[in-house]
């Protein structure tokens, strides 16, 4: 049975940094790629950041390019968020994701597109 833990989320005072981890289990994904979006109340999942099964990344944005940085550990099976200079829109709960599908050449954003998700990570940013 596939399982996905994030652990790594909390209350942060703007400016702060917080790094998230996700540890998957029942399944090797060093040939998928592994994701994390976030989702607010009320609000549609959005894609933060991916890496590839080559270790390429992908960012939502140019701001979350220069502040988060995405990373995995193949020999863990865990992907990790490191999130920097947080602001207050960063609050949300934090999902990891694996692709449905092995050895995909580029990253895609799509919530669609990943077949297991964990159970999230609150992250709030305030003073």
């Amino acid at each position: 049975q596939v399982q996905l833990v994030e652990s790594g989320g909390g209350l942060i005072e703007p400016g702060g940094s917080l790094r998230l981890s996700c540890a998957a289990s029942g399944r090797i994904f060093s040939s998928y790629t592994m994701a994390w979006f976030r989702q607010v109340p009320g609000k549609e999942r959005e894609f933060v950041a991916g890496i590839g099964w080559r270790e390429s990344t992908l960012y939502s944005s140019d701001d979350l390019k220069g502040r988060f940085a995405i990373s995995r550990d193949k020999a863990r099976n865990t992907v990790y968020l490191q999130m920097t200079s947080l602001k207050p829109e960063d609050t949300a709960v934090y999902y990891c994701a694996v692709d449905r599908l092995p050895a995909r050449r580029e990253v895609t954003a799509l919530p669609h597109e990943y077949e297991f998700w964990g159970q999230g990570t609150q992250v709030t940013v305030s003073s």
